[in-house]
């Protein structure tokens, strides 16, 4: 059987070889004048001018509707800023990710991988792969109407730098620049939401392998291997997962600080959307998948942090079910020592920008805050 954890990675590095691909060796005049261009434009320039679109005239459903979308770019390109900052520390966690499935030994851990481990990687990326085609899927009528539409319209209210109305020529710039930084910032938002889950998926998993090897520790000798040396490359394992969880801890906390501000903002227009101003079938079943793809974005990395963290607490347990009671006096105050080490693990669980502890605490919070305004306004408006 195959262990590689870094599979389920491939799609983001293509992502970010196109997002970045000065990163993977790319220096021609060219790959930087596209860079330049291309962050320019849509990472920089698209959220500004939604925006400053907020500020025109516009009717309160789509001052609303250009609402949600700004605040989801604006979110996404200071998730894309900070991941293409953290990119180092994103291939090191790669890199150690191929080092600890070479530590997996035994067929209780491959089976671990293959049945659990695996299954839950392919579930959650499969989750937001479809969401992702289902939203652009149900774009695509909204910009067909927006297409058709006369007087001519755009995407999304918004302010540009010249006169779009003037002829066919400028509403075709005004119009493509929208729908092509539209798709530059879905390629965006998918390495921003799939890279935090998919490494808490597997930094737990990798815990729990561990946990599994140091269980087994002592009770079947091998005359070959002493349990001294055995403790020591368990040493070795443990050195690996504590930098990937500090690396992992350092890289998503501020993302996962937007994410949770962001994800909270947009839930609470979507609702306040669809009460006042959703009319037609079409809008409400985009704005009902726009909240469940918003609550995906956040639901994987919180589940997958509340499960990081169980299985830090239960490490120390793990090393005390190994056999150190018929070990020498010298393997039993590693052993303890080593129980002292992973307590502390424990105790630093992954955080939003340092501010919030990610778990489903957080997650169930912020759909609360969403549902509380709900009925706020659902009041408001029966009276």
């Amino acid at each position: 059987m195959v262990i590689d954890s870094t599979r389920a990675y491939r799609p983001l590095w293509v992502c970010f070889r196109v997002l970045a691909p000065t990163f993977f060796g790319a220096r021609s005049r060219a790959v930087y004048v596209y860079i330049v261009l291309m962050h320019l434009l849509v990472t920089i320039m698209f959220p500004l001018h939604l925006l400053l679109g907020l500020l025109l005239p516009a009717t309160p459903a789509e001052l609303f509707k250009n609402l949600t979308m700004t605040i989801t770019c604006v979110g996404c390109s200071l998730k894309h800023i900070i991941q293409i900052w953290h990119l180092p520390n994103m291939m090191e966690i790669e890199a150690l990710l191929v080092q600890l499935d070479d530590c997996v030994q035994n067929g209780e851990e491959h089976r671990y991988y293959q049945n659990t481990l695996q299954s839950q990687v392919h579930r959650i990326t499969r989750c937001i792969y479809i969401s992702f085609v289902i939203i652009y899927v149900l774009y695509v009528p909204g910009v067909i109407l927006a297409l058709s539409t006369e007087p001519r319209e755009l995407l999304y209210v918004a302010w540009l730098p010249f006169n779009w109305r003037r002829n066919g020529l400028s509403y075709g710039l005004a119009f493509g620049y929208q729908f092509l930084s539209v798709l530059a910032e879905c390629m965006q938002g998918l390495t921003n939401d799939i890279f935090t889950p998919l490494t808490l998926c597997y930094v737990g998993g990798h815990i729990h392998l561990f946990a599994i090897r140091i269980s087994h520790l002592g009770f079947h000798q091998m005359p070959e291997i002493p349990t001294n040396q055995q403790l020591r490359s368990c040493f070795e394992d443990y050195r690996l997962l504590l930098r990937i969880y500090q690396l992992t801890r350092e890289t998503i906390s501020p993302v996962q600080l937007i994410q949770v501000v962001f994800c909270g903002a947009n839930l609470c227009i979507v609702i306040f959307y669809v009460i006042f101003f959703v009319r037609d079938t079409v809008s409400l079943m985009y704005n009902a998948m726009l909240f469940a793809v918003v609550c995906l974005q956040l639901f994987p990395s919180c589940y997958f942090a509340s499960v990081v963290a169980e299985e830090a607490q239960r490490l120390p347990y793990a090393i005390f079910s190994s056999n150190w009671y018929e070990q020498s006096h010298q393997h039993q105050r590693n052993v303890l020592i080593f129980i002292q080490m992973t307590l502390r693990l424990a105790k630093q669980p992954m955080m939003a920008g340092g501010l919030i502890e990610l778990n489903l605490n957080t997650f169930f919070s912020t759909v609360k805050m969403a549902y509380s305004l709900f009925a706020v306004v659902a009041r408001v408006k029966i009276n």
